[in-house]
């Protein structure tokens, strides 16, 4: 029945292609991808088989008298479209105790995605396969298969969906059993399990539609024939609410008001207004605008054998402020200047190597041979050579496309720094700043957006090359987490509560967050290790260590960390919890804290797994987490032309779904973001937004202030790419 239908789809939507009034490319404006109400691309509450361009990020709104549905969605790669949406049902309440939950909205959480499966072709459609709500609560879930078919300023999709797609039945399905036609909308555990047992079954339905491009560039049009007859949503079965269908037509309309910003408005179900709003960016082209300090001009003074002191150190000035190399130190042989220094402007490596090169060239010192040592808390990472006499050339561009690639090579920095003599530093011994913090949850029980905003102040003391001292302090700006009720589950969760006592932590307007020493060497040519003690974190103190396998320009990195830690007390600068059962008056309940536990992880980095993907990183942890359950996190990213990182995590420990409460598991998503794509000035630091859909307390990690894979990033750099 299956192919059949298949087969029926791709026959009409060819047929419809091969016709031939077809308008020619000075007719009309492009047609381009749009959101639907659900978020992705597709009609409006029907998906097709288009794509966005690789990179495309879309966030948007769309509401209507029964739902408002928040949506993001991202084209990864350009055959995978991702999207997260979180969707309030106005008629039915999140919880029917209005003491915890007040009037909020029942929020359901849904995750998207849509694989495509065939390019389109002169006779064949694009063909793609999605599933809506992975791993939800069985409000949105189904499945399609969706071919589309352009013809001039025409874009025909047909297809064939399951499970809320497909609900109307128009293909199969017995409805007198049920509005969902016998498929099994309930869900495991405590939901956020992916239940493949009723994937494609159910209700099936055709569904299909059309976008036209009107000759003004800005609006479009869309008709769908909707495969969704609305008998058994939410506010139906929840709250007893009729969602009515007088038609399975549906009529929008989508203008462009910018590039990234579209707004879209349908009539649906034959009684229903929906509007709604979507910005857009593509990842792969965000550009940085930078008001940087120009490279200098290449003006070498006449050739010397020796400089002034104060020449060595307007050297080491410069190789800071022009070249990005801080806490550096330069040293001379006679034979070749060596600087050493942190990296801190370039994420392309060769402008930086050029900037330095110039500076060094410009003294006019007798040099064969400019070395330039990347370290990081001064531990060296690589070693750049560059040839004094080819560097001439590429300086003085005597031949076409000179690059300073063409006079440099770089390798695995040695263990020594020096080469002769030091003879000047800019060294940092001292580092202090401030910076905004924001701590955020969405779509929680007592409210949809939970925040704190407040302010960090951070500093650091180099004692040597090897110890350091750090501490950071926060200060509370403003929150609503004092609508935050969780305490212990109804359902008799009994976790040691390693994270949602956030609350309490909060309630303080001055927390010291962090406290400790570090010891950081590297014991050989591949080896990076630390030692840390202290008040690590926001909720932990204790002492700690980590060794990192990084091979030079390698792929593969293996790191273990090993820690013991206590819960730190809420209400206390340095206090530790000392008893495992706590009592909340305010709550009236009891509950357990962390007295003291071994955590720690063995995690392998992979980047471009089996060379198939493109600008990817993996990486595998095993280990113990902070409420003593023991399992894997999986962590997988990808990085986009511009240098922006998007990643999921998810963590599955030994906890059942029972044990561990709502969501079943711990999983997430992140977005790092350069700094020099979001300032003026380049800079290799990164701004990291991350969310997870539900804060609860299995499989937690401890937050660790210097992990050594970034660290030592430049070896085979990931976070420090430049732009391709």
């Amino acid at each position: 029945m299956k192919r059949a239908v298949l087969t029926c789809s791709a026959i009409v939507i060819s047929t419809v292609s091969a016709s031939p009034s077809q308008a020619d490319d000075f007719s009309y404006p492009a047609l381009h991808t749009s959101q639907m109400d659900f978020g992705g691309v597709g009609l409006m509450q029907m998906p097709s088989a288009r794509h966005a361009p690789e990179g495309e990020f879309s966030v948007g709104v769309t509401h209507n008298d029964d739902y408002i549905h928040y949506h993001a969605s991202l084209q990864l790669f350009p055959w995978l479209e991702t999207t997260v949406r979180y969707t309030q049902v106005y008629d039915v309440l999140y919880s029917q105790n209005p003491d915890f939950s007040d009037d909020n909205s029942y929020t359901d959480k849904s995750i998207d995605a849509k694989l495509k499966l065939l390019e389109e072709s002169y006779w064949l459609p694009a063909l793609s396969v999605g599933v809506r709500d992975i791993g939800g609560t069985g409000l949105f879930d189904g499945e399609y298969i969706a071919g589309s078919k352009r013809a001039g300023p025409f874009d025909f999709t047909l297809g064939v969906g399951w499970g809320y797609l497909g609900n109307r039945a128009n293909l199969r399905g017995d409805k007198s059993q049920g509005s969902d036609c016998d498929r099994n909308t309930g869900y495991k555990g405590n939901g956020g399990n992916v239940d493949l047992e009723r994937m494609f079954s159910g209700c099936v339905s055709l569904f299909g539609g059309v976008a036209y491009q009107t000759p003004w560039a800005p609006l479009s049009l869309k008709l769908e024939y909707d495969g969704n007859d609305y008998r058994s949503d939410f506010p139906t079965s929840r709250a007893g609410t009729p969602l009515a269908s007088d038609s399975p037509w549906n009529l929008g309309v989508v203008y462009q008001l910018t590039q990234w910003a579209d707004v879209r408005l349908s009539y649906e179900r034959g009684n229903t207004f929906t509007a709604g709003i979507t910005l857009a960016n593509n990842f792969n082209h965000a550009d940085p605008f930078w008001l940087d300090d120009p490279i200098a001009v290449y003006q070498p003074a006449d050739t010397t054998h020796t400089l002034s002191d104060s020449q060595w150190q307007q050297l080491s000035k410069q190789l800071a402020a022009n070249a990005g190399y801080q806490d550096n130190r330069v040293y001379y042989n006679g034979e070749q200047v060596t600087v050493t220094g942190e990296q801190t402007k370039y994420r392309d490596r060769t402008t930086a190597h050029d900037r330095a090169a110039r500076l060094i060239a410009n003294t006019g010192i007798d040099a064969k041979r400019y070395h330039v040592i990347e370290t990081n808390q001064r531990q060296a990472l690589t070693e750049t050579v560059i040839d004094a006499e080819r560097y001439t050339q590429v300086a003085r561009h005597d031949y076409l496309g000179a690059s300073i690639d063409d006079a440099s090579g770089t390798v695995s920095a040695g263990h020594t720094f020096a080469s002769g003599p030091q003879v000047s530093d800019q060294l940092d011994t001292f580092n202090a700043g401030f910076a905004p913090k924001l701590r955020q949850s969405i779509g929680g029980s007592e409210d949809f957006y939970l925040y704190a905003l407040g302010l960090t102040g951070q500093a650091e003391w180099r004692m040597n090359d090897h110890w350091l001292a750090s501490g950071a302090i926060y200060a509370n700006i403003t929150d609503n987490y004092d609508k935050f009720n969780y305490t212990v589950p109804s359902d008799g969760t009994d976790l040691k509560r390693v994270r949602t006592l956030t609350r309490q932590y909060l309630d303080e307007t001055f927390r010291v967050t962090n406290l400790q020493l570090t010891y950081m060497d590297r014991f050989s040519d591949h080896w990076y290790t630390q030692a840390y003690g202290g008040y690590l974190e926001d909720m932990f103190a204790g002492v700690g260590g980590e060794v990192l396998y990084r091979p030079f320009d390698s792929p593969f990195a293996l790191g273990v960390d090993i820690n013991y830690v206590k819960q730190r007390r809420p209400g206390s600068v340095f206090g530790l919890f000392e008893q495992e059962q706590q009592y909340s008056q305010a709550d009236q309940q009891s509950y357990r804290v962390q007295t003291g536990t071994a955590t720690g992880h063995a995690t392998l980095y992979w980047q471009e797994p089996l060379g198939l993907f493109d600008g990817t990183l993996a990486k595998i942890s095993a280990g113990r987490y902070l409420t003593d359950d023991v399992g894997v996190t999986l962590d997988a990213s990808k990085q986009f032309d511009s240098g922006i990182i998007a990643g999921v995590f998810a963590t599955k420990t030994d906890l059942s779904a029972e044990e561990f409460g709502e969501g079943s598991f711990t999983k997430g998503f992140y977005i790092s973001i350069p700094f020099d794509l979001l300032s003026v000035k380049p800079s290799t630091q990164r701004a990291n937004i991350s969310w997870m859909p539900l804060q609860r307390d299995g499989g937690q990690q401890l937050g660790r202030k210097y992990p050594l894979y970034e660290l030592t990033d430049p070896r085979s750099p990931w976070q420090s790419r430049p732009i391709q």
